[in-house]
């Protein structure tokens, strides 16, 4: 059903008043359904112009080693500009390879960043354990992996994450060098608050392959992006990776020729996605659910694609990505195959243990956003009827 913008609005307070323990009924469920579809379909509608207007946009398609040009209703994993040589091999392996191999052992963060989704709760987040790492959800210690590596396939790439890593970085040494030299490329994320000049000479020379700053996590402080500039002296690939807000937006475009002169190879402006931790910093911007899996911030992606359009125009020597939630959505997709799993298997899903309706209400009393196409409800669906 295309319910018009007035009746979602209306059943979506009302929707909001129920108390949490109460669920919807089937047909309060269709209702809901379809809210959520005339919502992200007025945001798709308004992004295909957007990806439109942007030039020289390529496409990660499944099954081709490089890309191609984009086009409306294509087959794609994932959308850039720039350079295709430094669109990041980590990127590469985490779509179109082994997935996101992930590689976990600190705990802890030196940052308490709005966006991040253990916002809150930092001080809670349970250790690996001591000498212990976890990889593929089972706990190993240093001297297990060349065992590891003997018996099991490897990935095509692993990424360490979970939290900040430079928090105890001399710690990794030793598995880095591991890993390197059983030939599997490793990427790392970090905020760059520890990051210095001996602690990325020391990466580099252990084998890690790319390292990824979370610049927003400090606003594109000056010393991180030194940090930056440092790191490329040392490992390989060296970039940015942050949910795109309207703060990192605006404090990017008033650093941008500070931040490319330090020679990055590429930007992954991560849409934002919101769960229970972090919503409430959020909670007056109009929000959207991606296949009713991912909620997001509109504008996360919008501000995306419009830096993407500048990059392209001004020629920046570097790989502007869109990892957006279409990008995530197809990653899933992709990873469930590649493991075997049944046709249309994926683990996208919602991260919310009960949908909040009140998060929409901004989105539905936004005068800009406009539905495409709208119809009055059917009767047993209205406003006033007793609907179950």
């Amino acid at each position: 059903m295309n319910i018009s913008k007035q009746d979602a609005l209306t059943w979506f307070r009302f929707f909001a008043e129920l108390p949490e323990e109460e669920p919807l009924g089937p047909r309060q469920r269709e209702i809901a359904s379809a809210v959520f579809t005339q919502i992200e379909t007025a945001v798709e509608r308004r992004r295909a112009a957007l990806l439109a207007d942007i030039p020289g946009l390529r496409a990660v398609v499944p099954g081709r080693e490089g890309s191609v040009p984009y086009a409306p209703g294509q087959a794609r994993c994932t959308l850039f500009v720039g350079p295709e040589d430094r669109f990041p091999a980590g990127c590469r392996s985490c779509l179109l390879g082994s997935g996101l191999s992930a590689v976990r052992r600190t705990n802890r963060c030196n940052a308490a960043c709005p966006f991040c989704y253990d916002y809150g709760v930092l001080d809670q987040i349970p250790p690996i354990g001591e000498g212990l790492w976890e990889i593929g959800g089972t706990k190993y210690r240093e001297e297990d992996l060349p065992l590891l590596f003997a018996l099991q396939r490897h990935p095509t790439g692993i990424a360490y994450v979970y939290l900040e890593p430079f928090m105890e970085i001399e710690l990794y040494m030793p598995v880095i060098r591991r890993f390197h030299e059983a030939g599997i490329y490793q990427h790392m994320y970090t905020n760059g608050i520890l990051a210095d000049e001996g602690n990325l000479a020391a990466l580099g020379e252990a084998g890690l392959d790319e390292l990824r700053f979370n610049l927003g996590a400090t606003q594109a402080a000056d010393g991180v992006i030194q940090a930056m500039k440092t790191a490329k002296k040392w490992i390989p690939r060296v970039g940015i990776e942050t949910p795109m807000t309207r703060e990192f937006f605006e404090v990017f475009h008033r650093k941008q020729d500070q931040i490319l002169s330090t020679g990055i190879d590429f930007m992954n402006c991560a849409e934002l996605h919101l769960n229970e931790n972090n919503l409430e910093n959020y909670a007056e911007e109009p929000l959207y659910f991606y296949r009713e899996g991912y909620l997001s911030p509109i504008c996360s992606r919008d501000l995306t694609l419009r830096l993407m359009k500048t990059a392209a125009v001004e020629g920046w020597p570097l790989a502007v990505h869109d990892c957006s939630n279409a990008t995530k959505f197809a990653r899933d997709i992709h990873l469930r195959a590649a493991e075997g799993g049944w046709f249309g298997q994926s683990s996208y899903g919602c991260e919310f243990s009960g949908i909040p309706y009140a998060a929409f209400l901004p989105a539905l009393e936004d005068p800009g956003l406009t539905f495409a196409e709208e119809e009055p409800l059917p009767p047993g669906y209205r406003p006033g009827d007793l609907v179950w």
